[in-house]
């Protein structure tokens, strides 16, 4: 259904008008919500083979793959920031003269505008257009690298990191909903997601890696000036790929006191868990952010119930089972598998006394495994279904963090880290992707941005929250080693408690073996003389 309104020639129409009930699209299968399949960030045909009404999935093969690529691009410079400039705090706190807690703002900074920003950049794509809100996503996340990379006082360059996380929050949902756009449900948007999911983990292991490279060989700058001119030329791809943005239709504002509230809380709740790091979960500063954070999302709860025309997160998406439950998963997975990387990290620098490049190093097997599975995802989708396989990945992972959790002072590289790598990486690798093709099936084009900046939250703010937990955990044991071993071994529980929820999603069977129509991503040549408004 969804690909026939998608526009796909190949897919035959509803064999009714009425057709089934769709949670989440707030009516008929056949019915977007929202009134007709035109949104704010739609696009209108411009000669690119964008089609009318949904515009974006009409894109021929190649230009689709091209945006494909764009979208990937902008994806992997927003995740790379969260981590990349970790290797080269010490070469920041020398240079600018931070103190001990002021520096662990570089880092915290970007965390908590870019989760408490991620529900409002993802509804803004819906109501303002989705190139229209790429470009200025980017645009701030590259003009505060550049800033950042040249500051010469620590204020400067925290000011700057929020910036950037206000740039990533405002630029990562745009990414996944470009793509969930462009792309009509089916093999070709799930083999989208999974470049996107790739792409996505290599971002993450990759931070530790290039920030130690251009540490270690430039500058710590390096770290932030790299942007620059990357943003640049995909600004000038966004351009050229992205059609064009429809006129805003007058009846469809921002939710400004939703908006305000659901900032407010998840800001709150990750400022909260990041000061329990550091002073307890009992302290006034996490009791603060956790209780205002807690409030606000109830005054959210409230506002969007009663009085929004226009909620943040509309009503129609949060009653489809697989978002409820697929966010949750999400979440879940966020809380094991972002607070992996901290805790690897803090092992083979503390422990195995390795320097930034060999840390960085270190990871390659855990990004090249992860990448792979990301590849395999759709191919294990279409035999056993996405909710099987996030049941068998998660407990995959499970077994691969259970075999982590047996490293020692003396582990050497293959036992300790190589093996577990393999198992928990591909683990991680299969997982994502069926979550994030459960989490964005069945939404209407109108509400793609709320549906990926939920996505986008959720992983977040679990990860905030597992970082702070699984370090309270770590804390409690007796000596460094022992706290690592706890925390993989209660990652492992984790992923065990992902499998368990994930059985609630609902059903996704198998794809069949011989299907004779082409994926959304291989249409055939346009015939002479066809153009894209006729397709």
């Amino acid at each position: 259904m969804a690909e026939h309104e998608a526009g796909d020639p190949h897919r035959p129409p509803p064999a009714a008008a009425g057709g089934t009930p769709d949670p989440a699209r707030g009516g008929p299968a056949g019915e977007v919500a929202g009134g007709t399949g035109g949104d704010a960030g739609g696009a209108v045909p411009d000669g690119r083979g964008a089609r009318g009404g949904e515009g974006d999935q009409g894109a021929r093969g190649d230009g689709r793959r091209a945006v494909l690529a764009l979208a990937c691009a902008a994806q992997f410079m927003v995740i790379l920031d969260v981590s990349v400039v970790n290797v080269a705090l010490p070469s920041i706190k020398d240079s600018l003269g931070f103190d001990a807690v002021a520096l662990q703002w570089v880092v915290g900074a970007y965390a908590i505008a870019f989760a408490g920003l991620l529900l409002l950049g993802g509804r803004l794509a819906d109501l303002y257009g989705r190139r229209r809100v790429f470009l200025c996503g980017l645009a701030l996340f590259s003009l505060s690298s550049l800033v950042g990379g040249l500051a010469g006082a620590p204020g400067v360059l925290i000011a700057m990191r929020a910036v950037q996380g206000l740039g990533a929050a405002v630029l990562a949902p745009a990414t996944l909903t470009i793509l969930t756009t462009t792309f009509a449900e089916g093999q070709g948007r799930t083999r989208a997601l999974a470049t996107w999911t790739a792409v996505s983990s290599a971002g993450g292991a990759a931070g530790n890696l290039i920030g130690g490279v251009l540490t270690q060989s430039l500058s710590w700058r390096w770290t932030l000036l790299i942007n620059a001119p990357i943003g640049l030329l995909t600004g000038l791809l966004a351009l050229r790929l992205l059609p064009a943005d429809r006129a805003r239709e007058a009846a469809r504002r921002l939710d400004v006191p939703g908006a305000a509230l659901a900032t407010t809380g998840v800001t709150g709740l990750v400022f909260g868990v990041t000061q329990a790091e550091r002073h307890g979960w009992a302290g006034p500063a996490t009791l603060a952010g956790l209780g205002g954070g807690a409030l606000a999302l109830a005054g959210l709860w409230w506002v969007e119930a009663r009085h929004a025309g226009d909620p943040l997160i509309p009503r129609a998406l949060l009653r489809a089972p697989g978002v409820r439950v697929g966010n949750a998963v999400m979440l879940l997975a966020g809380a094991c598998f972002i607070p992996m990387w901290y805790f690897l990290s803090l092992y083979m620098q503390d422990v195995l006394r390795y320097g930034a490049l060999a840390t960085g190093l270190g990871f390659l097997p855990h990004t090249l495994a992860g990448i792979v599975a990301a590849r395999l995802a759709p191919l294990a989708m279409r035999r056993v279904g996405a909710r099987a396989l996030i049941v068998a990945s998660a407990l995959l992972a499970a077994g691969g963090f259970l075999w982590q959790s047996a490293l020692g002072p003396h582990s050497d590289y293959v036992t300790g880290l190589l093996g577990p790598a393999l198992v928990m990486s591909t683990g991680m690798g299969l997982l994502i992707t069926p979550i994030t093709t459960t989490v964005t099936s069945g939404v209407a084009p109108d509400a793609a941005g709320a549906a990926s900046g939920l996505m986008n939250a959720a992983r977040q703010v679990g990860g905030t929250f597992g970082l702070a937990v699984l370090v309270s955990v770590a804390g409690t044991a007796a000596g460094a080693v022992a706290g690592y071993q706890r925390a993989f071994q209660t990652i492992a529980a984790l992923c065990a408690l992902v499998a368990a929820l994930a059985a609630a999603l609902p059903p996704s069977p198998p794809a069949r073996a011989t299907d004779p129509r082409p994926a959304p991503d291989d249409d055939p040549p346009d015939p002479p003389g066809a153009t894209g408004a006729s397709r």
